[in-house]
């Protein structure tokens, strides 16, 4: 899977380590982060990592900033993409069950490293379930479609 990351001055040191984790684990890593501690603006790393997922380039992004609420905001505004900010494992793998998430955003100063590894390993194998939820996620995707602005 190619997988796309993302981070702010803040989830450096998270960044490094899941860079290393999905590399572990057999993943082509785009690595459109932060590379030092000077404070730089989320949406400089979030969007791109969305442009990503969004045409394809990629088939999943992870944003990781402080609380993870600025990147999932940002990245959401790019068309196609289903970002949502985890807090534990449950909350990752609902959002790919029910929700075809295809961005994780996570909490660099409110998580553990244990624990946004194993949210990171649980999101990425986890399947959507489809069913009544793709009609659910179609319902979000034709709204998109038909209140695109023009760019």
């Amino acid at each position: 899977m190619k997988v796309a990351v993302g981070n702010d001055h803040r989830g450096l040191s998270v960044k490094l380590r899941v860079v290393g984790l999905l590399t572990e684990l057999g993943h082509e890593v785009h690595d459109l982060g932060a590379t030092g501690p000077t404070g730089v603006d989320y949406p400089d790393y979030a969007i791109p990592v969305a442009e990503e997922v969004s045409t394809g380039k990629a088939d999943r992004g992870v944003l990781i900033c402080a609380t993870g609420h600025g990147m999932c905001i940002a990245a959401n505004k790019v068309c196609g993409i289903r970002a949502v900010n985890c807090r534990d494992v449950i909350d990752a793998e609902l959002s790919r069950r029910h929700n075809d998430s295809n961005i994780v955003c996570v909490a660099a100063d409110l998580l553990g490293e244990d624990q946004i590894e194993r949210m990171i390993r649980a999101w990425l194998v986890t399947e959507f379930e489809g069913g009544r939820h793709t009609r659910r996620r179609e319902k979000v995707t034709a709204y998109e479609k038909t209140h695109e602005r023009p760019a």
